[in-house]
């Protein structure tokens, strides 16, 4: 017993003694001393302050996601695809067709059976078959479709009234409000999942003027067409696309706004196509070297590069160099922010535009108008409607001037020139060339009547 408290006392006195050489000799001070000159280093604040919490808890999704999980269908696009052509030569052409069955979601939009999805999940359909929250199915026909938007329109014949959702006001959504996305993802019918705006107006596509609701909302494969509603169950977005590189939601989702898709219905379900209201200016794209050169990448606006002639923006004395600023109290930073705001416009449709001239800033009235070019099918030429100019300088009444040709027909000099007959038939505008040329296969011969500046007129065969 005397043996143990003894080595208890050296150990004790040993670990005592080991401690105190580290404090003397190793270990640095961690602090620092304070004469009676210096202050205090506290300051006092009176800043506002809070005692609530961080709010998370006082959202209730619960509501918002009863009303709509009922309105989001399930989407199921089949169609036949051709197999190789090996497969084709040995079996014919019944032999090689093979069903493909895709799947996606949409949102029931009136009691009678309207559906709003993407044109994609649609695409190529030989039959669709809509599945309700219920389980019950109906055969579906395609209304219409607009493949720049990504918007298409079904309808179902039903005996009884559905549960559907509003269109809310998407110019009102903000960033940071939470939102719901609701679609069948993976076959996963009626899954709600949560998030924020992250962004307006985004652009995902360098050639398209296309403007996105972004939000991380989880989206995956499946979730096209479906619903993204805010948390009083109104519907400000139509779930559309992802950025993955996988193909799965890794964070970013992105929805095309419900004022789009709304008048693109509309549109739909009163003329057959979507009318689009054209202000009739070119943006300066604010990251070319020109821009960067002449000190115009940080403009807070839309800098108007030109105005197209008879355009709305002409008539109504727009510049260029005009910096556009607001469109009917919605400001505009960027050129995505005022493409999605006139994407919900038509032709006819009056805004008031606030631009900056010159340090100055005014309101100016413009009635939007009509699309005056198209790129033809097939041999994929750009045309515009004549104007006033053009009537005169070229001697002709009616038909299309050529503005842009692709690389394969840049020998033939078409450019600039007016198509007044294709195949013997006459060319009056852009709707009669586009109508035209969408009959002509790729394999036909075509037959194209041109006038150039000098009256001159000339017949190319294409073949």
């Amino acid at each position: 017993m005397k043996k143990t408290i003894h080595l208890f006392l050296v150990a004790l006195l040993a670990g005592g003694f080991t401690l105190g050489a580290y404090k003397l000799f190793f270990e640095k001070d961690s602090y620092q001393w304070v004469n009676d000159k210096d202050t205090t280093p506290f300051v006092k604040t009176n800043f506002p302050a809070t005692t609530n919490g961080s709010g998370i808890n006082e959202i209730d999704f619960t509501i918002a996601a009863e009303k709509t999980v009922n309105a989001v269908v399930y989407v199921k696009n089949m169609s036949v695809s051709r197999a190789n052509p090996l497969t084709e030569f040995f079996y014919g052409s019944e032999g090689s067709r093979q069903p493909q069955i895709g799947t996606g979601s949409g949102v029931i939009i009136s009691p009678d059976g309207y559906i709003v999805t993407n044109n994609h999940v649609i695409q190529k359909a030989t039959r669709l078959e809509i599945t309700l929250n219920n389980n019950k199915s109906y055969e579906a026909e395609v209304v219409g479709a607009d493949e720049p938007t990504d918007i298409a329109l079904l309808k179902i014949d039903v005996e009884q009234p559905l549960p559907y959702l509003a269109f809310g006001d998407s110019d009102y959504a903000k960033v940071g409000e939470w939102v719901l996305a609701v679609g069948n993802p993976f076959g996963l019918t009626s899954t709600v999942t949560a998030g924020i705006v992250s962004a307006k107006a985004r652009s995902i596509s360098p050639g398209r003027n296309q403007s996105f609701i972004q939000t991380d909302a989880a989206v995956n494969p499946g979730n096209s067409g479906g619903a993204l509603v805010n948390t009083n169950g109104d519907l400000i977005g139509i779930n559309t696309a992802i950025t993955s590189q996988t193909g799965s939601y890794v964070g970013y989702s992105f929805a095309v706004p419900s004022n789009i898709a709304k008048k693109v219905v509309d549109d739909l379900l009163e003329f057959g196509n979507v009318q689009k209201g054209l202000l009739g200016i070119s943006a300066l794209n604010t990251r070319s070297r020109d821009a960067i050169e002449q000190g115009l990448d940080e403009i807070d606006g839309v800098y108007i590069s030109a105005i197209e002639e008879e355009s709305g923006a002409e008539k109504a004395g727009l510049k260029s160099g005009d910096v556009i600023k607001q469109v009917n109290n919605v400001r505009v930073r960027k050129f995505s922010e005022l493409t999605g705001f006139l994407s919900a416009k038509r032709p006819g449709d009056k805004v008031d535009v606030l631009v900056d001239r010159n340090g100055k800033r005014m309101t100016i009235p413009v009635v939007l108008t009509k699309n005056q070019t198209v790129d033809l099918p097939n041999l994929g030429l750009r045309v515009k409607n004549l104007t006033k100019t053009d009537i005169k300088n070229y001697g002709v009444t009616d038909g299309v001037k050529i503005i842009g040709v692709p690389g394969a027909y840049q020998r033939y000099g078409l450019q600039n020139k007016v198509i007044t007959e294709v195949d013997g038939e006459e060319i009056d505008n852009i709707d009669d060339a586009k109508n035209v040329f969408s009959k002509i296969s790729r394999y036909d011969t075509i037959s194209i009547t041109t006038v150039d500046e000098n009256g001159e007129k000339e017949k190319l065969i294409f073949q």
